[in-house]
């Protein structure tokens, strides 16, 4: 097809549309059905699991998976977008990435936490949760392509919304697949249905975005040795620019602290949620895990556009520092939930900010970029940022985790992320 022009209503719907299509992953595997999955493996007396050598606390060593795939992330996205940018053609990357996490959806069906087997279940979790990730790097860097400035907050809200819309869609069928069963070891089998279900619907759902997004300008070149580092080069030329934007630069320590907390949380709630609540009984905790998910999903709907509509009024940074408050507020309410009531309530809390900072923050950035059209190494320099956040966070979560064996004080320790997030947001100058 004709390549669309920038700002035009298909495109701009076409690349929100690729929301629809990927956050499946993050609702059912990363934030929901996997988690209350893999710790079913797990008999409540015995929380342990042997991998690489070495005993881990459950939760911990997924935690500690989780922030190495970030770690290889962080090292490739560079490399990726360098030989992107020299070849012209993103579109194949993000189709590559979004293929890998796709198999990696589907080959959790066989997800078992058996010596013999752990290790390749763990490289089926790895290959969706970078196949993810690794995608949005080409897909955020399209933003400033796609749209005129004056648009990328409301596209990106939209895209966002429709993110959470289709991936309720899809856990609500999920849920009706797992509660349809008696015998938990027919729900379990059930879930491990579901992951195959995400795997479809991404790499499907997916199609009508590759087909409408521009390839990029060919350049005729060839992939050579000399060209793979070139992203690096050019995160170093980012660097060297950002020490000239002052606004830029103090904008992305903010988002480097205030990130780091809330990614982390978003990729262990449930683990929280299912070890540190008195559920009651196994039903009711499975039951009241979806349910809190589902909430959080339908509030960000919400919480996303109420955002937007907020950062049109007072301003992208004073809306920020509101929204991190709540989650510092959130984080202090966390360390003391006991009760199922309690979790629900914080739940909607979480689902109110989380699409709001996560979409405002893109869209921030992506206005406080100088004049250039070398957006996918300056988008690169942010992804690099947010995962090198998400690997330390992890990492200090899990540390504190496996030592004292409590999610309770990892979770408050995160209340002082958002903390020095609100300082530095202060910092960031209107001009």
């Amino acid at each position: 097809m004709s390549e669309l022009k920038k700002g035009s209503k298909k495109l701009l719907n076409a690349w929100a549309f690729y929301d629809w299509a990927n956050s499946v992953y993050t609702l059912t595997i990363a934030s929901s059905i996997f988690p209350i999955f893999y710790s079913s493996l797990f008999l409540a007396e015995v929380k342990t699991v042997v991998a690489f050598g070495y005993e881990f606390k459950s939760t911990a060593l997924i935690t500690f998976v989780t922030a190495f795939t970030f770690l290889v992330v962080a090292f490739l996205s560079p490399i990726l977008s360098g030989i992107s940018d020299y070849i012209g053609n993103k579109k194949n990357f993000m189709k590559f990435f979004c293929y890998v996490g796709s198999v990696g959806c589907v080959g959790l069906y066989f997800f078992d936490k058996s010596p013999e087997e752990i290790h390749l279940s763990l490289l089926f979790y790895f290959m969706g949760l970078i196949g993810y990730w690794g995608s949005l790097v080409f897909y955020n860097s399209y933003l400033p392509d796609i749209a005129h400035e004056e648009q990328q907050d409301s596209i990106s809200a939209k895209g966002f919304s429709l993110g959470y819309i289709g991936s309720v869609i899809l856990l609500i069928i999920n849920l009706a697949m797992v509660m349809s069963q008696e015998d938990p070891v027919d729900k379990v089998q059930m879930m491990r249905y579901s992951f195959i279900t995400v795997g479809i619907w991404w790499a499907g759902f997916s199609q009508y975005t590759f087909y409408v997004l521009p390839k990029g300008a060919s350049s005729g070149h060839k992939v050579t040795k000399d060209v793979i580092f070139n992203g690096f080069k050019e995160l170093k030329g980012v660097w060297i620019e950002l020490k000239q934007n002052l606004r830029l630069k103090r904008y992305l320590n903010a988002f480097f602290v205030f990130s780091m907390a809330v990614q982390t949380i978003m990729l262990v709630a449930v683990y929280f949620g299912e070890e540190e609540i008195a559920w009651g009984s196994d039903e009711a905790k499975t039951t009241g895990l979806i349910v809190s998910i589902l909430v959080i999903q339908l509030v960000a709907i919400v919480g996303a556009i109420l955002t937007s509509k907020a950062s049109s009024k007072f301003g992208n940074i004073p809306t920020l520092i509101a929204v991190n408050f709540i989650w510092m507020c959130l984080c202090f309410y966390a360390y003391f939930m006991e009760t199922p009531v309690q979790f629900y309530i914080a739940a909607s809390l979480v689902g109110l900010v989380m699409g709001g900072i996560q979409s405002l923050a893109r869209s921030t950035y992506s206005k406080f970029l100088p004049e250039t059209e070398d957006t996918t190494s300056y988008f690169s320099f942010y992804d690099v940022a947010e995962k090198i956040g998400i690997v330390i966070g992890m990492l200090i979560y899990g540390f504190i985790d496996q030592i004292t064996g409590s999610m309770r004080n990892s979770i408050l320790f995160l209340f002082i992320f958002f903390l020095v997030g609100i300082i530095l947001l202060f910092r960031v100058p209107k001009k």
